[in-house]
């Protein structure tokens, strides 16, 4: 074999630095360390079964496992990757529309690659794929080699030592939370407890206990996940600000850090610490944990593996494909989201093929894609116990009952059968409100009935007052603030936004909860091109979106500097497309890569004082459209 096929080892020592910003939060880098990097050959083809490769697209599964890879042929060579799309990990096929032989198709959502030039030309801007490294040998066969870091969690291992009843008990609060008992520590997940997320489009489903912020208040330390408000909770962090500002709270290193708003959300919190990925983080000798980052939104989701006296806690969270789809085997307890649901699309979007049979079928399809992915990837990690839990919402603003009754979710109770089904060696375990898991008992026996403890018939399971009127008006505030009585507020918005240079025409309408014109409301063109804001489209050839936007809160973002998924995620518009495809770089942008701090304002309204009176009445909106 040749010599790079050799595990390579990085032979420097980690060195670790801990340095405070003024905010409380604590940066932990790791300092002169090398990646370690193992190979493995993947598919081997014969010098005839090579021979008879046809110019561009080949399609090659490995007998032995199954998986399926795509070999381009050119003059230039070879080139491979996984049959794999990155977006959401579903198969490629020949894309017949491409006469030059060059692209293959998603089956999920019909994203294009080049596998020429490993560019996704579908949504155009976007991702990069993986490359696999091709080897030929002197006799004309050929191998596919995969990169890849070691298993970072098999660090320093740690033998399970068998656990006493009641040591470790795991605790599903509500949507996300988890309370892990694990010895005297008591270890928080993802704490959204109080008020919606997604501006207003998300509440909880589930009534969490009437102690869960008390039990916030007195845990050891908390992992967050990413930055997604059903994760990052305001609303929730603000009361642990006020009785508790000094809990320890772990955050990955995400490129988007994951409390970047914290500063101007005025929530005082002092122990922040972003920990760096794959890396154990000892809390004492009998307890530890790693973070681990996604493979398909490395800037913003990451998951988690908890280990205490050798026993292992995998939590994948919202994560796409989790740690780039290695994960480890035999833990003890998984949990991972289960529900869909969790996107505009296509729920949001309107004209062309949009109907409602066409979204039913849509969402009908995708759901079971979901079931079986997470049924298939539990199947292959094989825990003792599976959790299905982070989907516990609900869209329970009467204005937006047209989404509850669309966008129907998975229930975690059809995805544990299908575990069964598949798996039946795994424990599978449906939580409700207060409900326990002890995981002594339930290792050492599976069916033992006692292992979990559920709540009383009387306990209230799920939520049917979410104080709506009381967050809702809060965001309707930002409709009269002084900022949006001057047509040029919508340039110096995007001008603070950054993207341009994009052939792209946005026209946004602002609207009631209806989605019908605002009396009140900015009817605008944005050309992002050249950044201008024309009153009517170019002539020139040029992408086109229509959004229609929910006044309140699009202005409430547009004040606070926020990302735009609290209109996206949270359904608080109406889409319309021409042509009907995804602009990836527009919606990265304004959902990941927003500036941390919010627009000046303050200077804006400085500079409008210096100059001429606006002659734009409010009524009017900014740059009014025309036919």
């Amino acid at each position: 074999m040749p010599g790079h096929l050799n595990t390579l080892f990085g032979a420097r020592a980690k060195r670790l630095r801990t340095s405070r910003s003024p905010c409380g939060i604590r940066a932990h880098l790791v300092l002169g360390a090398m990646t370690s990097q193992r190979a493995k050959v993947v598919l081997s083809l014969g010098a005839e079964t090579v021979c008879s490769l046809k110019e561009g697209v080949n399609f090659k599964k490995n007998p032995q496992d199954g998986k399926c890879y795509i070999i381009f042929k050119s003059d230039n060579g070879f080139r491979a990757c996984k049959n794999q799309c990155k977006h959401q990990g579903g198969l490629f096929i020949k894309d017949i529309e491409d006469l030059g032989g060059m692209t293959v198709k998603c089956t999920k959502h019909n994203w294009k690659l080049n596998v020429s030039t490993m560019k996704y030309v579908n949504p155009p801007d976007s991702f990069l794929q993986d490359e696999l490294e091709v080897e030929l040998s002197e006799d004309g066969s050929l191998q596919l080699i995969e990169l890849s870091p070691i298993d970072p969690w098999l660090a320093d291992p740690q033998e399970a030592v068998q656990l006493q009843d009641g040591e470790v008990k795991v605790t599903y609060l509500t949507h996300a939370c988890m309370e892990l008992k694990l010895g005297q520590r008591r270890f928080k997940f993802d704490p959204w407890l109080k008020g919606p997320a997604f501006a207003r489009g998300w509440w909880l489903l589930h009534e969490p206990p009437a102690d869960s912020l008390d039990r916030l208040c007195a845990a050891d330390l908390i992992y967050i996940s990413h930055m997604h408000s059903d994760h990052l909770s305001y609303p929730t962090l603000k009361v642990l600000s006020e009785r508790r500002p000094d809990i320890p709270i772990y955050v990955g290193d995400t490129s988007r850090p994951v409390f970047w708003y914290m500063e101007q959300s005025q929530i005082k919190l002092t122990n922040i610490h972003v920990v760096p990925f794959g890396v154990w983080n000892n809390i004492d000798a009998d307890l530890r944990f790693m973070i681990l980052m996604d493979g398909v939104h490395p800037e913003m989701d990451t998951c988690i593996i908890v280990e205490y006296k050798g026993h292992t806690i995998l939590n994948t969270v919202d994560c796409t494909r989790p740690n780039g789809g290695r994960l480890p085997q035999n833990v003890d307890l998984m949990m991972s989201d289960f529900a869909g649901g969790a996107s505009g699309f296509p729920m949001t979007f309107c004209g062309g093929k949009y109907s409602d049979s066409w979204k039913a079928e849509f969402i009908k399809n995708e759901r079971k894609k979901l079931l079986n992915y997470k049924a298939l990837l539990v199947k292959s990690l094989q825990p003792a116990i599976y959790c299905p839990f982070a989907g516990f919402f609900v869209e329970a603003h009467p204005s937006d009952r047209y989404i509850r009754q669309t966008n129907v979710k998975n229930s975690p109770e059809d995805l544990n059968a299908l575990i069964n089904k598949i798996a039946p060696d795994i424990k599978t375990w449906t939580p409700k409100p207060g409900a326990v898991l002890d995981l002594g008992l339930a290792l050492r026996d599976p069916t033992n009935s006692g292992a979990i403890t559920n709540p009383s018939d009387s306990t209230k399971i799920y939520k049917d007052s979410w104080d709506l009127d009381l967050y809702v008006d809060e965001l309707n505030r930002a409709i009269n603030c002084e900022i949006f009585k001057h047509q040029r507020w919508t340039q110096f918005y995007y001008t603070w936004a950054g993207l341009q240079n994009y052939n792209l025409v946005v026209r946004m309408i602002e609207t009631d909860d209806s989605f019908e014109p605002h009396a009140d409301g900015s009817d605008y063109l944005v050309d992002f091109l050249d950044l201008t804001f024309p009153t009517k489209r170019p002539e020139r050839e040029h992408a086109y979106i229509e959004i229609k936007n929910r006044i309140g809160v699009m202005r409430y973002v547009v004040q606070q500097g926020l990302l735009w998924d609290d209109l996206y995620i949270g359904f608080q518009n109406r889409i319309r497309r021409d042509p009907d495809v995804y602009h990836h770089k527009f919606w990265n942008h304004f959902q990941t890569q927003l500036p941390v701090r919010r627009p000046d304002w303050d200077q804006f309204l400085q500079e409008i004082s210096l100059q001429e009176p606006d002659t734009a009445a409010r009524g009017q909106g900014a740059n009014c459209v025309t036919s």
